[in-house]
């Protein structure tokens, strides 16, 4: 699947050391039964500064039954994951497959 551009259809994006998230159109997609859906991308925050795996989630009813939605949740959690850990950043050492295996949430 080619790499979509999630700058351009984002409805929503909020990030802070406590979580946050981001909301993109399905219209990215081009494909007519997904138009006008949401997608997002979020963060929960576990306590202790420490922030929780990044989840999906989608108003497109069982879009964990379609190949091409579970592909573009998985790039979009990696664009946000881009979005809230820059390469530049020096305090910054989680890499992505570190924060793949946190728990979405503390309860």
């Amino acid at each position: 699947m080619k790499q979509l551009d999630f700058e351009n259809n984002t409805l929503r994006l909020q990030t802070s050391s406590r979580g946050g998230g981001i909301e993109i159109s399905l219209d990215v997609l081009n494909i007519k039964k997904y138009k006008g859906f949401k997608m997002t991308a979020y963060q929960n925050y576990l306590g202790g500064g420490m922030l929780g795996g990044i989840g999906n989630d989608c108003n497109f009813p069982n879009w964990e039954d379609s190949k091409k939605l579970v592909a573009t949740a998985k790039q979009l959690r990696e664009y946000y994951f881009e979005l809230t850990n820059p390469d530049e950043d020096k305090w910054e050492s989680q890499e992505f497959e570190q924060v793949k295996s946190m728990p979405l949430s503390a309860y």
